[in-house]
């Protein structure tokens, strides 16, 4: 299979390029600055040099809170980079795996949000990245994956995870909220489910692509203190209330899993032993 992916420094990128690889599959990866997602002639050499089946874009402006200042510079990567590469697909007969994220909804659930629950964004992020999805689908109208995730960790890059360690070597106690609950994933599993989705094939349409189960972010920190051997009771539980952000978090952004099973794929395991093999595998503060 010849598979393009843009973003391919980014943590989920750089899994996908290493295991797409290790498989023999002909992977091209792109990434600034040698590849403009926003630039149809940048996307067009690309295409040129990989002549992809499948393109996987993990390439986005994730600075959340910089996206509530500059939301047209997010627009121009999140939606305009989605749509000039959904148009190179479809010119060269290529599927596209659009990779999005929980912001699209808006946070004030209190039943994990099905593929099919309606969007409805509060933030410049969310509503930039909503829009890659709509114009990828108008573009290629039953060739794409929309692959929804949330609260990504991995081996490479500055992460949420990441960070926690290098707090718990810092400082005594870490603050972290308590009434904020997401679902932790590990890069290498949501590489991995990407994959097998391709090769499955289903028809087109919108997957939630999680570690199951949900935590807050402070029993996230807690779990990543104990299997680091720190004592939990360091992590302290405090409010959103006090951690006063530019763009609003999500105070549930739990996803359900349904359209896995309809296609006849599992889900992804359960986060915490996700973590517990991340920290296994030696992740670590940069």
């Amino acid at each position: 299979m010849r598979v393009l992916i843009t973003g391919s420094n980014g943590q989920l990128g750089s899994e996908l390029v290493a295991r797409y690889t290790a498989r023999g599959d002909a992977v091209f990866g792109f990434d600034l600055p040698d590849i403009d997602i926003t630039d149809p002639a940048s996307v067009a050499a690309a295409f040129e040099i990989a002549k992809p089946e499948v393109v996987i874009n993990c390439a986005a402006w994730t600075a959340v809170d910089a996206a509530e200042e500059n939301e047209e510079g997010a627009h121009l990567v999140n939606g305009v980079g989605a749509e000039v590469l959904a148009r190179a697909c479809a010119a060269s007969d290529a599927w596209m795996v659009q990779i999005s994220t929980d912001y699209v909804f808006s946070g004030d659930a209190t039943l994990p949000y099905r593929e099919e629950s309606a969007p409805n964004p509060r933030s410049a992020y969310g509503r930039t990245k909503l829009e890659g999805e709509i114009a990828m689908r108008d573009e290629l109208k039953g060739r794409y994956y929309i692959v929804r995730t949330a609260w990504l960790y991995g081996m490479n890059g500055s992460n949420f995870v990441k960070t926690m360690m290098r707090l718990e070597k810092e400082h005594e106690t870490v603050r972290v909220v308590d009434d904020q609950f997401g679902q932790p994933t590990f890069a290498a599993d949501l590489a991995m489910q990407i994959m097998a989705l391709v090769d499955a094939h289903p028809p087109s349409g919108i997957f939630h692509a999680t570690n199951s189960g949900s935590v807050s972010w402070h029993g996230f920190t807690q779990e990543i203190f104990r299997l680091i051997g720190a004592d939990p009771d360091r992590v302290i539980a405090v409010t959103s209330e006090e951690f006063i952000r530019p763009a609003p978090r999500p105070a549930y952004s739990v996803l359900s899993h349904g359209a896995w099973e309809k296609v006849g794929l599992s889900p992804m395991r359960d986060w915490r032993e996700a973590i517990a093999d991340a920290v296994a595998q030696g992740i670590s503060p940069n």
